[in-house]
């Protein structure tokens, strides 16, 4: 498959590098999406609450 040690190393080294570019991108539409904040149950409720509580 490979002829020598140094296209061996080629190989490895180009598959590093786009595991690497590929991470990169993930991380960059990572930080360009707004974040969702996962909201329980109990968050709601708390902040239904507060909401009833200003109005009065």
């Amino acid at each position: 498959m490979f002829g020598n040690d140094a296209e061996l190393m080629l190989t490895i080294h180009r598959s590093h590098a786009s595991e690497l570019q590929a991470d990169a991108a993930r991380d960059r539409l990572a930080r360009s999406l707004p974040r969702r904040h996962p909201r329980g149950w109990l968050s709601r409720r708390q902040h239904a609450a507060r909401t009833v509580d200003g109005r009065r």
